[in-house]
């Protein structure tokens, strides 16, 4: 089955909203489907090495997304939202993960299942 998660939120927001979308990717994997993370808005800042825990927060969420790359999960960020959004502007972002809009678009009519975070 092929997965689409789209993320939107900051991803230490204060809640652990972007960590659970995270855990489902992985396990997504684990069961043997193809997954696609896109992330938008503020979720950007996730595919930032600058982007790492606040003190007292217990994972490392850019950390997270990268195992999942490693694993062949394909993770792409809006490249609108790179300019636009996120706390670490002018802060590179992960290699090989800008995008589009009419991509995303595409991933959505190529999805059996997409859930938004």
């Amino acid at each position: 089955m092929k997965v689409l998660l789209i993320f939107n939120h900051a991803p230490y927001d204060g809640t652990d909203l972007t960590w659970n979308g995270l855990r489902l990717a992985d396990k997504l994997v684990d069961a043997g489907n193809e997954v696609r993370l896109f992330l938008m808005n503020e979720a950007v800042d996730m595919a930032r090495e600058a982007c790492i825990p606040p003190e007292g927060y217990d994972q490392d969420l850019t950390g997270m997304l990268k195992a999942l790359m490693a694993r062949g999960v394909t993770v792409r960020v809006c490249g609108t939202c790179m300019a636009r959004c996120g706390i670490y502007k002018n802060q590179p972002y992960l290699e090989g993960t800008q995008s589009t809009m009419p991509a995303l678009a595409e991933w959505v009519g190529d999805s059996d299942k997409i859930v938004s975070f």
